[in-house]
């Protein structure tokens, strides 16, 4: 799953508080690539992130403890990763369960999809107004059937979102 995310051109980094007695393991899953940096304080995190923003552009991260809220909240967006998610509720733009943390590209791409749709719908509801300003305009369209339309098409939309969100889900075993 970490290499999919690299083939995506993510740039991991790993940000530990914790020994390095595991950096040869997460050497190995992440690659010579990925920066490992172990004992890291909070605040050092919430620096590292803030740098990387600087330099690099937008930063996701995630994080599994309460020393991470920091960083989560400053990153652009913050996902806490917890195996117990009533329990951890952090400063951040989602909760993961840490069962499908390694779904993780998935969800990235599934909210990729999510901006697309939301941005067809946009363009759709765009289109349909346009569409009924110009009958209406040159008095094609009663306002009878304009106030029976106008629901009509908000309730189409939100239709039309919910399949296509369903629908990418489901194709992302999500």
């Amino acid at each position: 799953r970490v290499k999919r995310l690299q083939q995506e051109k993510y740039a991991l980094h790993v940000l530990s508080g914790d020994n390095d007695a595991e950096r040869q393991n997460l050497q190995n899953i992440f690659g010579a690539d990925s920066p490992l940096k172990f004992q890291v304080s909070p605040e050092d995190k919430l620096t590292y992130i803030n740098n990387l923003q600087q330099h690099s552009g937008g930063v996701l991260m995630a994080g599994d403890g309460l020393n991470d809220a920091g960083a989560l909240m400053q990153a652009n967006v913050g996902i806490a990763v917890s195996d117990d998610a009533a329990r951890f509720t952090p400063a951040c733009d989602a909760i993961m369960d840490g069962s499908v943390v390694s779904k993780l590209a998935d969800f990235l791409s599934y909210a990729r999809a999510g901006r697309q749709i939301v941005m067809a719908s946009f363009i759709l509801s765009i289109l349909y107004n346009v569409v009924g300003i110009s009958f209406a305009v040159q008095a094609k369209l009663s306002p009878l059937v304009a106030a029976i339309l106008m629901p009509a098409s908000s309730i189409s939309i939100v239709v039309l979102v919910s399949l296509l969100t369903s629908f990418v889900a489901r194709k992302k075993n999500l």
